[in-house]
């Protein structure tokens, strides 16, 4: 059975008039999630019966209730919301729709919380938590949001600022849907053997030297013998 996941970079752009989230510290979140977001792709992709869709893939204009919307009309499977916190704390948090909620949302962001927490170590835990926000509330199937780091914070921004800490919040991810949706890694390819060319029937001969000494000829043939070659000596 083909699992659809939406990827959902929170907020728009660092372009123009576009939403750029929280900023800080040299960062912009729409920059970093949109990162995190590209990884999780990648990552994904490497796994069988998958299908991937990602809200946007760029700077673009996108309101709350749109980003549900591509979810709802693809009739995705799970809805992941990746967003950079700000406000003076630190650590990780995620998130699930305060209303009522499935059992699977439940169970989705135990296992994906915990091994996010697992791939960028010590980090502060602030908890599974569950709020009212849109992208939440509007889907129809388990979403969860999760709350990697605090960019105003300068601990949290140095980590946010290394490319392999981004990839780490990604495999984290990546590791928990796995997980909460029993997905296995499409098996490498093995390496093909060499084709053996087919003869065509036909004979080259390679002249190594010609010699007027025949000691000389045939000092040289019997090195070649010993190499494995087929020698023969003509005047």
């Amino acid at each position: 059975m083909v699992k659809k996941i939406v990827i959902d970079p929170g907020h728009e752009g660092v372009t123009g008039n576009l939403d750029p989230g929280a900023v800080g510290n040299g960062l912009k979140e729409a920059d970093l999630t949109l990162k995190i977001a590209k990884h999780i792709y990648d990552m994904l992709s490497e796994y069988e019966g998958v299908q991937l869709k990602m809200t946007r893939t760029g700077n673009q204009s996108l309101s709350l209730s749109q980003r549900a919307k591509i979810a709802n009309d693809w009739n995705a499977d799970f809805f992941l919301s990746i967003h950079i916190n700000a406000g003076g704390g630190t650590g990780f948090e995620s998130f699930v729709y305060n209303g009522s909620v499935s059992q699977a949302t439940i169970a989705c962001q135990n296992v994906i919380h915990q091994e996010i927490l697992k791939a960028i170590g010590n980090v502060k835990d602030r908890g599974k938590k569950r709020a009212n926000y849109a992208v939440l509330r509007e889907t129809k199937m388990p979403a969860i949001l999760t709350e990697n780091l605090f960019i105003d914070n300068a601990n949290d921004a140095a980590k946010l600022k290394s490319e392999q800490f981004l990839l780490q919040i990604a495999h984290g991810h990546v590791q928990g849907i796995a997980k909460a949706f029993g997905l296995k890694k499409k098996a490498k390819p093995t390496p093909s053997q060499p084709q053996q060319k087919v003869s065509d029937g036909k004979l080259y001969r390679v002249q190594v030297g010609a010699f007027s000494d025949r000691k000389n000829a045939e000092r040289l043939a019997e090195e070649l013998k010993k190499k494995g070659y087929p020698v023969f000596i003509t005047d």
